[in-house]
């Protein structure tokens, strides 16, 4: 039995690196922080006052249980491969949240002792817990938490003898609440909107690429004058500047001045660096000669002098940096790079929080003497446990390292810049450039999550004062943009987008090409899991998309022409409609399973104006080893696998005369070339119209 001064977290389960403060059994508060050593957790506590007094050490005791001890195996073992000895943190406070829900439910019906809760409340509870509106999902683990308030109360020092759910004995499903087609798996996290997406990448690749020399060289100018500010003595002189500046006798218009929230407010800072007056001689000023009332009539800017190299259109997209600028700027840069890396890597958000300064080494070249790859090596956190079964907080590394494309390599070279080597490159304290706190940790997932929708704001505005409005981030229609959509969403554009409508096309080819080759690069995991299982499952859901248009424009009385035409109707046939983006975990596996089949699978290809109906046998776009899908962006004249409908040839003959239109405006041997490339769309167009056949004669 614990004591009231027995440690909440005993240290056997602390590691040596944890220095967070434990607390005593007998307080009201639990920081769990001695078992955290993810450094994108939180540092959860267990708050006991809400817990009913009557229960309160009733439900304590099998808590620090579960804290400090493992479940069995023997209890574990018809439980899934997911059931684990010993949890992580989070999992913990969520469980003893769900034993204090319950606690409450009791004492609110007079039961004051834990034996009391027998089958009939069991029976009862779970009809009481989900009128909150609980979807299925979350409604298993709430059962699961409540299972496990049994199963730690049986191995406390001093049980209760609470009864067993009876879920745990006869099965779940009859205990859940209506399927009502929610779910938190991760496939069910929809994708971002291509029209989304492409405004924002651009930004932030333009942030990273074209503005990072500027605003880096702006905070450094920031931190200058802001610790010259702190260091000014009142002098004479610095009394005589603030006078002059009050009676506008400076030879400047205004006073120097920023705004916050609707209100003009001195910039005090600034005018301290640039005056050689001191802080407290501004107030002096600000009281005897009316600085603050001047700024507010006559507001004036607070230019830094700092090159501007960026450009936008070919232009300055600054005149000056303003002092009031650079750390908002700053913040913006850590948030570009950050969309950048979660996009174009496909890596969970933990994964880029665990990233460090100095993950992405320069490659060596290859013994041909062409370049490396540039690998990321960092740490991964999702179901990382050790030999006994037992949670790592701290992850573990990767036995096989993400591969990043330029954009992602020129991400971490910058926030490199302003983070040292072996630190965290989203550094919570490092990225905090407001307030300059020490926080623990890196920044976390609301905090990513608000920086994004900062940034979009930002750009939306930015894109209106340039004169690009056809930049702008449309609000997209299925939430906010949040870190845990991008992981997805470059499966969505891998699987949907091979010619690209939207920056860096090649790259997604290129990334297509990587995560096919499962067995020996292993672009983002170890296993068929992982970015592979997200990859399969949007790019089964485009070829039944594919499939299912097949079939309309077949019913319709299209004809259809190419080699593999008979197959392409066949396959159309026997793939199912898939109707909706909300997808159970299971449907990965039967993705996988599904784009296994070798030449009935139909993937659509826009830019050639073709369905492939894939075949590796047959492909010339020189696919992997093992590839279940073609290369898209390398699609081949001639190939075995092309398919045209009626809808193709019109697209030809439409992209034709767009491009000859175009050549009307061209120099001379450009207009050439694009009339020959626009009579070579019709040639082909018209040999689908001299070849194509109707479904019914093709079958």
């Amino acid at each position: 039995m614990p004591t009231s001064d027995s440690p909440v977290v005993l240290s056997r389960w602390v590691s040596p690196d944890n220095q967070h403060l434990n607390s005593r059994y007998g307080e009201l508060i639990w920081p769990l922080a001695p078992l955290i050593d993810n450094p994108g957790t939180s540092l959860f506590k267990i708050h006991w006052l809400p817990c009913p007094e009557a229960l309160r050490e009733q439900v304590k005791l099998p808590a620090w249980t579960m804290i400090n001890g493992e479940l069995r195996p023997t209890f574990l073992r018809d439980r899934g491969v997911r059931a684990l000895t010993r949890t992580s943190a989070s999992d913990m406070r969520h469980t003893i949240g769900e034993w204090i829900r319950l606690a409450r439910w009791l004492d609110q019906r007079g039961i004051t002792d834990l034996a009391e809760c027998t089958e009939n409340e069991w029976r009862r509870y779970p009809d009481e817990r989900w009128k909150d509106g609980v979807g299925r999902d979350r409604a298993e683990k709430v059962l699961g938490s409540l299972t496990d308030l049994w199963a730690f109360d049986q191995l406390s020092a001093r049980p209760t003898g609470i009864a067993q759910p009876p879920w745990d004995s006869e099965g779940i499903d009859d205990f859940l609440p209506a399927a009502d087609g929610t779910t938190g798996r991760e496939n069910a996290t929809e994708p971002l909107d291509p029209k989304v997406l492409g405004p924002l990448l651009v930004w932030a690749i333009r942030f990273v690429d074209d503005f990072a020399d500027d605003i880096i060289a702006a905070w450094k100018e920031h931190r200058r004058l802001s610790d010259l500010a702190a260091a000014t003595p009142s002098t004479p002189a610095g009394s005589a500047a603030l006078a002059a500046l009050a009676a506008g006798k400076t030879g400047k218009a205004g006073v120097p001045a920023f705004e916050i929230n609707g209100t003009i407010m001195l910039a005090r800072t600034f005018i301290a660096a640039t005056t050689g007056a001191s802080l407290n001689q501004i107030n002096y000023a600000n009281q005897r000669h009316g600085l603050a009332d001047r700024a507010a009539r006559e507001p004036a800017p607070c230019p830094m002098d700092v090159p501007v190299t960026g450009r936008i259109n070919d232009r300055p997209w600054r005149e000056y940096i303003d002092f009031t600028e650079a750390m908002p700027l700053m913040r913006h840069l850590g948030t570009a790079a950050m969309i950048i890396i979660l996009y174009l890597t496909g890596m969970r958000p933990q994964e880029a929080q665990g990233l460090r300064s100095g993950c992405c080494p320069d490659p060596e070249p290859a013994a041909d003497g062409s370049p490396g790859r540039h690998l990321i090596r960092s740490h991964h956190f999702k179901n990382v446990t050790d030999d006994d079964g037992h949670h790592v907080s701290a992850g573990a590394e990767r036995e096989i390292p993400w591969v990043a494309i330029t954009p992602v390599v020129h991400a971490i070279r910058v926030l490199e810049r302003f983070v040292p080597a072996g630190e965290f490159l989203f550094n919570a304290t490092r990225h905090d450039f407001l307030y300059q706190r020490k926080l623990h940790g890196v920044l976390k997932t609301g905090t990513m999550n608000q920086r994004i929708e900062d940034f979009v704001d930002w750009v939306n505005h930015e894109a209106v004062a340039q004169g690009v409005h056809e930049q702008t981030v449309p609000h997209d229609p299925l939430g906010a943009i949040g870190v845990s959509r991008f992981r997805r969403t470059l499966a969505w554009h891998v699987a949907r987008q091979p010619g690209g409508l939207i920056a860096l096309a090649i790259q997604y080819g290129h990334m297509r090409t990587l995560l096919d080759a499962r067995t020996s690069s292993g672009y983002a995991s170890r296993s068929r899991h992982g970015i592979h299982g997200v990859l399969d499952v949007e790019t089964a859901l485009a070829a039944a998309d594919t499939a299912a248009k097949l079939r309309d424009r077949v019913a319709a009385g299209e004809n259809i022409s190419g080699p593999a035409a008979s197959r392409a109707l066949t396959a159309a046939a026997t793939t199912p409609r898939f109707e909706g983006r909300i997808v159970p975990r299971t449907f990965a596996r039967k993705a996988a399973t599904f784009l296994a089949r070798d030449g009935v699978v139909l993937y659509d290809n826009p830019e050639a104006f073709l369905i492939c109906a894939f075949k590796h046998d047959n492909a010339l776009c020189d696919p992997e080893p093992g590839a279940t899908a073609p290369r898209q962006y390398a699609c081949q004249s001639g190939c075995g696998n092309a398919v045209r409908t009626d809808s193709h040839a019109q697209g030809l003959r439409d992209r034709a005369d767009e491009i000859e239109y175009l050549a009307a405006f061209v120099p001379g041997p450009l207009g050439k070339r694009l009339r020959f490339n626009a009579d070579k769309l019709r040639a082909i167009a018209d040999t689908h119209q001299a070849t194509a056949r109707s479904a019914e004669a093709l079958t």
